[in-house]
């Protein structure tokens, strides 16, 4: 069974950057997408950005667009998330996930990693 490791979580002052990464276990893997999705507490969780795992093609949520970028390594199958310029509202517990059926990247996830934390101080 496939499982999903974060790691690259921690603590940023505001304006910094973080890289999130999201190691796939299977030898063989090949989903439809793989995203990235954000919980602060008390809220519920959301879209992050996307990507389709063969032509790459990405979604990225309007709130993170142009400061976030979402990547993967086909051969280390490893998604990433390199965020930037990060403020105090970014700070969550990230996962990620993968989708095995086609659709909307935004939705219909079906294997979740276990989080990981971004803290954002002012």
């Amino acid at each position: 069974q496939v499982q999903l490791v974060e790691s690259g979580g921690g603590l940023v002052q505001a304006g910094g950057s973080l890289r999130l990464s999201c190691a796939a276990s299977a030898r063989a893997f090949s989903p439809y997408a793989m995203g990235w999705f954000r919980q602060a507490p008390g809220l519920e969780r959301e879209f992050v950005a996307a990507i389709r795992w063969s032509s790459g093609i990405t979604s990225h949520a309007d709130s993170v667009k142009d400061r976030f970028t979402i990547s993967r390594d086909n051969a280390k199958n490893t998604l990433y998330l390199q965020m930037d310029s990060l403020k105090p509202e970014d700070t969550a517990v990230y996962y990620c996930a993968t989708k095995v059926r086609s659709g909307d990247l935004r939705a219909d996830y079906d294997l979740w990693g276990q989080g990981a934390q971004v803290t954002v101080s002012s």
